[in-house]
């Protein structure tokens, strides 16, 4: 077997693995609000999970794990390379890896990662809105960021227009220079 279809097994028998495996709920936080149902440990000495007793849930234990070469592999198959930045994309292959975009990403700079992303042929995982924003550009026959630059323009232009706020400060000095003799 090649590495590509032994990979394409190993991505099978992950996906098997993950369609039996359970969801580990903390013991009895179906019966009481004040039990997260996050998982913890059971210790108590009478637990009954800790004791594995039937019509309990499963704890999880190493059984559940999936096979070390497609561990933390995209269900694509693909490696996920977190990006905080533009720079960050030119580590990704794109034809092995997929990109991340960072929780902590903000708009602006979302949208220049999902850009560049697009013009290296790196796909993204998560590109929010920033991937509609660019396709609405891009439809309206403009380059992304021309709109912030026209409305720029356009406050330059209009700024000779507020030569009037002037005017009143020189009627001012002038009301003021009578008054002195």
């Amino acid at each position: 077997m090649s590495g590509e279809e032994e990979r394409k097994r190993l991505m099978r028998v992950k996906a098997a693995i993950d369609k039996k495996r359970p969801k580990f709920v903390r013991p009895e936080s179906w019966r009481y609000v004040r039990v997260h149902p996050s998982w913890r440990r059971p210790r108590g000495i009478d637990n009954k999970t800790r004791h594995r007793k039937k019509g309990w849930p499963a704890s999880p234990n190493v059984g559940y794990r999936s096979p070390r070469a497609v561990r933390d592999l995209h269900p694509s198959g693909s490696e996920e390379i977190l990006v905080y930045n533009v720079g960050d994309l030119s580590i990704i292959d794109a034809e092995t890896q997929v990109a991340r975009i960072g929780g902590t990403v903000g708009g602006r700079k979302r949208v220049a990662i999902v850009e560049e992303a697009l013009s290296r042929g790196i796909k993204i995982l998560n590109p929010g809105e920033a991937q509609s924003l660019i396709e609405l550009e891009e439809e309206a026959g403009e380059e992304p960021g021309e709109e912030e630059a026209e409305e720029k323009a356009e406050e330059a232009e209009e700024a000779p227009a507020e030569e009037g706020v002037e005017e009143p400060i020189e009627e001012a000095e002038e009301k003021a220079e009578e008054e002195e003799p």
